[in-house]
């Protein structure tokens, strides 16, 4: 027993790991050039990414947590600013207006949403004093609040898959509280209101769900809905190149089909078509290793504001992977969720290294 708690223990199950990931991901960029020229610059991009995470990662350590909580709602309102200024200053990509651009550089505020949303409602659960239903509610109030108001601005760009993240954190932080359980009977009620409402809606007036929602969220939406029955480019090549791969894959420097999104969202079946099933195998082993890494550290730990904050960003880190995977079997409908570390983007990967600089 104290041999098997000295190995999930280890800092190498979780450093061998993230470098296995780290390498597949500089190999997947190097072949990404094949595909587009818009990818000529995503592996020295990835490389500094990852550099600049590692040294948050080690200096961050550093910082007492206290220290960073202690500014979590100047943190928030500034993450809510840069939201804001996003709409009207941002860049439009694929009809989203979601990313700040300076020069060859780009980052998501809502990447950064993530993380000032979890350390200021930590601190708010962390804070608590429930002693009644009374107490409860203007908890709860408190919580959704603070989730709203980011989740308002990210919906304005739009971009669903932040929105989700930040439901997430609500809801754990909720859990976390020990809450009566009849709030959660209560939410359950409120969302399956909103969805039927939602559906009668886009089954019997489009035209006023368009008003309500605007054009560019509906059709996201409409194709999370139909996403079973409606032909997707990406998805069908995604599978192919799955399908068609051999044990090692195409290899290094060659590309055996084109796959719309390769880098990002179907960074998964690129890894496959590549370097073959083992490298997939790989992957998934060593997200398998960071879990229960993360996992072990969770129930180990006994500072209670870290747990919180630990818990959230296994919460974020298991979604991104279950998500991302999913949509690139086939299984769920595509949101644009990155595999945490895999995929290409500098504003996700920075984010995660700060997570991690604060739990670890």
């Amino acid at each position: 027993m104290n041999a098997i708690k000295k190995i999930l223990n280890n800092k190498l199950l979780f450093y061998i790991p993230l470098i296995i990931i780290m390498i597949i991901s500089f190999l997947n960029m190097q072949n990404a050039k094949l595909l587009s020229s818009l990818y000529k610059y995503n592996l020295i991009k990835q490389i500094l990414w990852y550099l600049l995470g590692f040294i948050i990662l080690f200096i961050g350590k550093k910082i007492n947590i206290n220290a960073i909580l202690k500014y979590s709602a100047f943190l928030y309102i500034l993450s809510n600013i840069l939201l804001l200024l996003v709409l009207f200053f941002g860049k439009d990509i694929n009809g989203a207006k979601a990313w700040f651009s300076i020069g060859p550089i780009s980052f998501q505020p809502s990447e950064i949403g993530k993380i000032t949303l979890t350390l200021l409602l930590c601190k708010v659960l962390s804070q608590r004093n429930i002693k009644n239903i009374k107490d409860e509610i203007k908890f709860i109030i408190t919580i959704l609040i603070f989730t709203f108001i980011p989740s308002i601005l990210v919906f304005l760009e739009p971009d669903t898959g932040a929105i989700i993240y930040y439901l997430l954190i609500a809801f754990t932080v909720l859990i976390l509280a020990k809450i009566h359980k009849f709030w959660f009977i209560i939410l359950f009620l409120c969302l399956l209101l909103g969805l039927g409402s939602f559906i009668v809606l886009y089954l019997f007036n489009q035209d006023l769900l368009i008003n309500l929602i605007g054009t560019s969220f509906f059709y996201r939406v409409e194709r999370i809905i139909t996403f079973k029955t409606s032909n997707s480019y990406q998805l069908d090549n995604a599978i192919i190149a799955m399908g068609a791969s051999s044990l090692l894959g195409s290899g290094l420097n060659n590309v055996s089909i084109y796959i719309p999104e390769a880098p990002t969202d179907f960074i998964f079946a690129f890894t496959i078509s590549n370097f073959g099933i083992i490298a997939g195998f790989i992957v998934l082993l060593s997200y398998l290793l960071i879990d229960i890494y993360l996992i072990n550290k969770y129930f180990s730990s006994k500072k209670t504001i870290e747990k919180y904050i630990l818990l959230n960003f296994i919460v974020i880190f298991l979604f991104g992977q279950l998500v991302n995977i999913s949509m690139n079997l086939g299984l769920l409908p595509i949101i644009g969720i990155p595999l945490p570390f895999l995929s290409y983007g500098g504003s996700t990967l920075i984010i995660y290294f700060i997570f991690l600089a604060i739990v670890l």
